[in-house]
């Protein structure tokens, strides 16, 4: 099953020295969920040969600009193309309001539904489920409301032992009660124990998606254990009085954070356009959890 996430954008506020505004791709068993949409995601979907049309499933953090800028081109581009089949958004209510308003304007009547759900920040609440994931809102503080995510895995069914299987005789037909951790009575008087011919899967990932928010806490609970965190880092810590002042985090405290919630692997991003080389950014939080590495746009992170 593939779990994995590709940085289609990681600027923060404005597209500079070849970086993109926020936004990001996970698939989670070839289901694709589009986190964030800033400016020129499209284009970025096209130059890392990804087809729109295999998104049904967006999540907006909060609405400054470089989060969903590009949402309203992506929409549209998808009616042009001849889509048909119902997108399901999840974001702050006034986005349904900024949409509207844009097709009103635009006189655009979309040839598919959207469904939309909107998000709040009074607590984390599970916003969506199905066989495969499991998305939580994660509460940051912002200088606007703003929601991470966390997806969650699915517990799988269990692994069968197909050799034993085979040599006890096992009939196929009972496989699937077998996957599901039943024990079995056969016909010919056999009892049959699921822990002698399965073996239990692998244990769940989760993906934390920390876009916009001071490094203040509140939402560790939200983010402990995770298997990747992706933390925004739109400073060094040398201008901590500047993130404070804009509510962003410096690399330096996303590492920290890392290390605090006791995550496997840490991404940052969302980097401030003085910043050319991203060195700096990568060596600062590493020197504090060595397991960090850049959210690069193009690359594909395995969870």
């Amino acid at each position: 099953m593939k779990f994995e996430v590709t940085i289609l954008g990681s600027s923060s506020a404005t597209p500079v020295y070849n970086r993109n505004p926020t936004s990001q791709l996970l698939n989670c068993n070839e289901k694709f969920y589009l986190i964030d949409c800033g400016e020129g995601t499209q284009q970025q979907l096209m130059k890392f040969g990804i087809k729109a049309s295999k998104i049904d499933h967006v999540f907006i953090s909060h609405l400054h600009g470089d989060h969903y800028f590009g949402l309203i081109g992506l929409l549209s581009s998808m009616h042009l193309n001849g889509r048909i089949k119902p997108i399901k958004i999840f974001a702050p209510a006034a986005l349904m309001e900024i949409l509207d308003i844009q097709f009103k304007h635009s006189d655009t009547t979309l040839r598919y539904a959207i469904d939309f759900t909107p998000i709040t920040t009074e607590a984390p609440k599970v916003i969506f489920s199905n066989q495969d994931v499991e998305v939580e809102t994660i509460v940051l503080n912002h200088r606007v409301p703003c929601t991470g995510f966390k997806f969650t895995e699915k517990k799988r069914l269990r692994k069968l032992v197909v050799e034993k299987l085979e040599e006890d005789k096992i009939p196929v037909e009972y496989y699937p009660l077998l996957k599901r951790g039943v024990n079995l009575d056969l016909p010919d008087g056999r009892v049959i124990y699921n822990v002698d011919y399965t073996v239990d899967s692998n244990e769940p990932k989760s993906y934390c998606y920390c876009s916009d928010t001071l490094a203040d806490g509140t939402y560790f609970k939200s983010i402990s254990g995770c298997t990747v965190l992706y933390h925004e880092a739109t400073f060094l810590h040398e201008l901590l009085s500047r993130a404070d002042q804009t509510y962003h985090t410096t690399a330096l405290q996303a590492a920290e954070l890392a290390v605090q919630a006791g995550v496997d692997k840490l991404l940052i991003g969302h980097f401030s356009s003085r910043y050319k080389s991203l060195q700096p950014l990568l060596e600062e939080a590493a020197s504090v959890f060595s397991n960090t590495e850049l959210a690069l746009e193009g690359v594909t992170y395995l969870i």
